[in-house]
């Protein structure tokens, strides 16, 4: 699968200073605390939120422009993002935000992408152009840049707004709205995941596990060669595991149990530990047919014995088939089970901001052939330790 963006950059967000990356199908980023990774996140979920009119609503949720600009800049901050096409050069979308009283303002924003004309220099066709509040939009009935016809909201992006009459843009801003974050599993004693749920179709187990059980059931019902992926994925991680069982426990809901061979009665969800839990959320997310085209994950590695993280790296590669996976972990265990190409180390700049290196970068050929990936991240030959 070639990648659904191919890079990001960015400027003044938080600790990506003045980022400029490449993307992989499978990114999985590690470094110290604080250095940055989990700001790759945030910044894909900010573009996300650009592309399906959630602008305004993220980052209020965020507090504010000021809580996601880098401290100690100015108030600006300058996002740029690029979708490969194919038989065609890429498409580039850059976005520039500015903190305004207590609230942001759109400063600039462009969806471009480059065309080669007989006998000119490379020169750009430009979908969208937007300075202030001087925004424009090609017509191609009148092939040329013009004023919205329609009231525009000035907080919400262009690219949001646009009208729909371009099939590859209308594609990188399907795709980029359909971007998804999947944060550590809730499994407190009363999260969703615990807790019966309605029966009803789903294709996702939900960010909060709130529609696991129901996934699940539905899959069974439906789509019998991928639950029985499921379970066997399950087997091959807990050897003593048998199967997953339903039962009704009031009007339209079913509570989920897990089966062992070792024992006569089944375990509820609220009975189980929180790597099983958290494990077999993991397994039903990234066997699911749904998965967005790009999926985020934070830290898959929370309560997960180490022996399931050479399982969990496989599902990974498995679901990069179908979604660019961008991850960000603590584990040097995970490491130690990714190729190469799949690993992206981050380290601090001069200035403090996040710098990175794909492993595959780094001429690490000799040294792979006497050490993991891991044990050369402990010992340093990676970077990402101060």
């Amino acid at each position: 699968m070639n990648p659904t963006f191919s890079r990001l950059q960015a400027r003044g967000f938080r600790h990506l200073h003045d980022l400029d990356m490449p993307f992989a199908p499978l990114n999985v980023f590690i470094g110290v605390n604080g250095v940055g990774k989990s700001s790759i996140l945030e910044v894909m979920r900010v573009l996300a939120a650009s592309a399906n009119g959630q602008l305004q609503k993220t980052i209020n949720a965020a507090g504010g422009l000021a809580s996601l600009k880098t401290y100690g800049r100015d108030d600006s901050m300058s996002l740029r993002l690029e979708m490969p096409v194919a038989g065609k050069e890429a498409i580039s979308y850059e976005l520039s935000l500015q903190i305004s009283g207590t609230g942001y303002r759109i400063a600039q924003e462009t969806l471009r992408q480059r065309r080669h004309k007989r006998g000119e220099k490379d020169q750009y066709f430009k979908y969208i152009e937007a300075d202030e509040s001087n925004i424009r939009y090609y017509n191609p009935a009148k092939k040329k840049l013009q004023r919205p016809e329609w009231e525009q909201n000035p907080l919400e992006t262009s690219l949001a707004q646009a009208p729909r009459m371009f099939q590859d843009t209308e594609k990188f801003r399907a795709l980029l709205s359909g971007s998804a974050l999947y944060h550590t599993l809730d499994v407190s004693p009363r999260a969703p995941v615990r807790l019966p749920q309605m029966m009803q179709p789903a294709h996702m187990p939900g960010e909060n596990g709130e529609d696991l059980v129901s996934y699940l059931f539905y899959a069974r019902e439906t789509d019998a060669d991928r639950f029985r992926e499921i379970e066997n994925t399950l087997r091959v991680a807990f050897p003593n595991f048998e199967r997953l069982e339903f039962h009704p426990v009031a009007a339209g809901s079913l509570a989920l149990t897990w089966k062992e061979t070792s024992y006569n009665k089944s375990f509820y969800t609220h009975q189980l530990s929180e790597g099983t839990l958290r494990f077999l959320w993991l397994v039903a997310l990234l066997h699911s047919p749904e998965l967005p085209t790009v999926t985020l994950i934070d830290e898959p590695e929370v309560s997960l014995h180490p022996e399931m993280l050479r399982l969990l790296v496989e599902l990974f590669r498995e679901a990069s088939s179908r979604t660019q996976l961008i991850v960000a972990t603590h584990s040097d265990r995970l490491v130690g089970f990714l190729a190469p190409s799949e690993l992206v180390v981050c380290d601090f700049d001069e200035e403090g901001g996040m710098k990175t290196a794909r492993a595959d970068t780094l001429e690490l050929e000799r040294w792979l052939r006497d050490y993991s990936l891991d044990q050369l991240w402990e010992m340093g030959r990676l970077g990402g330790r101060t």
